[in-house]
C-alpha cells in the first residue's frame, strides 16, 4: 500500500470509536454482515430499461451470498423474453456482488438487479422475519396455478373507451355493458388451467369453455363487446 508523503509523516492517533456495523434482519435473526456471505433472504424489485420501453420485476432467493433462485418477468418489449430466458440462466449460482457486476443482458434486468442489490444488503428482504427464511422456489408461488405472471394489460381512448385486454384471471374475450354502455364486468379465460387442461388431453374447446370464468355483474348486462375487434 503507498501512502503519500505528506500522510507518512503524520503523527498516529489512536482509533477510540470502533464500534460494529448495525445489524440487519435476515431470515429472522438479527446479523452483523461483513462479508458477502454473511447476506441472505428472497426479495423481489422491478427495474426499467433506458428508453423507458421496457420493466422487469426479478425475484431473487439469496442463501450465504449465492443466488439459489431468480425469477425473472418482463413486459413491453419482445426482446426483453429473450434477455429473461439467459438471465435465468445465468444468475443461479452468482454471489451478489457477481451478479450486480454481470451483464444480464437487457438494462431493465441490470436495473432491476441492481435494486435488489441495495434492498438485500440493507436487511429490506421480504424474508426478514421469517424464520430460516424462504425454501427455493418460493418465487413460483406469485405466479400461482399455470405459473404465468399477474399481468394487466387495458388500452383507452376518449373517443372510444376503455378496453380490458387481459386481467390477474386471465385472458379477457367479453366486456359486459350496461344500458348506459358503462362496463359492468367481463369474461376472461385463464389460460394456466386451459393449456394444463389440454395438455391432458381434454378437447381443445371442451377445455376452452371450463377455463371460462367471469367477473362482476356479467350476467346482467345488456350488451357484450369484444374488447379486441369492436
Amino acid at each position: 500500500m503507498i501512502y503519500s508523503h505528506e500522510v507518512e509523516h503524520m503523527c498516529v492517533v489512536a482509533k477510540g470509536a470502533n464500534h460494529a456495523s448495525a445489524p440487519i434482519p435476515q431470515e429472522g435473526k438479527w446479523t452483523r454482515a461483513k462479508e458477502i456471505k454473511d447476506i441472505n433472504g428472497l426479495t423481489h424489485g422491478i427495474g426499467w430499461c433506458a428508453p423507458k420501453q421496457g420493466a422487469c420485476k426479478l425475484t431473487l432467493n439469496v442463501k450465504e451470498g449465492i443466488i439459489q433462485e431468480a425469477l425473472v418477468e418482463t413486459i413491453g418489449c419482445s426482446g426483453m423474453t429473450h434477455s429473461a430466458a439467459m438471465a435465468s440462466e445465468i444468475l443461479p449460482g452468482k454471489t451478489l456482488l457477481e451478479a450486480l457486476n454481470t451483464d444480464l443482458v437487457c438494462d431493465a434486468i441490470n436495473t432491476a438487479m441492481r435494486e435488489l442489490f441495495l434492498q438485500i444488503v440493507y436487511g429490506r428482504t421480504q424474508s426478514a422475519f421469517s424464520e430460516g427464511g424462504l425454501p427455493i422456489g418460493a418465487g413460483l408461488e406469485d405466479l400461482g396455478k399455470g405459473l404465468r405472471s399477474q399481468v394487466g394489460t387495458m388500452f383507452g381512448t376518449l373517443a372510444k373507451g376503455t378496453r380490458f385486454l387481459e386481467m390477474a384471471e386471465g385472458y379477457c374475450t367479453r366486456m359486459a355493458l350496461d344500458a348506459d354502455n358503462e362496463v359492468i364486468g367481463y369474461e376472461f379465460i385463464h389460460l394456466g388451467k386451459f393449456m394444463d387442461m389440454v395438455k391432458k388431453g381434454v378437447d381443445a374447446n371442451e377445455a376452452l369453455e371450463k377455463a371460462k370464468g367471469t367477473y362482476g355483474r356479467f350476467k346482467d348486462a345488456v350488451k357484450y363487446i369484444d374488447p379486441r375487434n369492436e
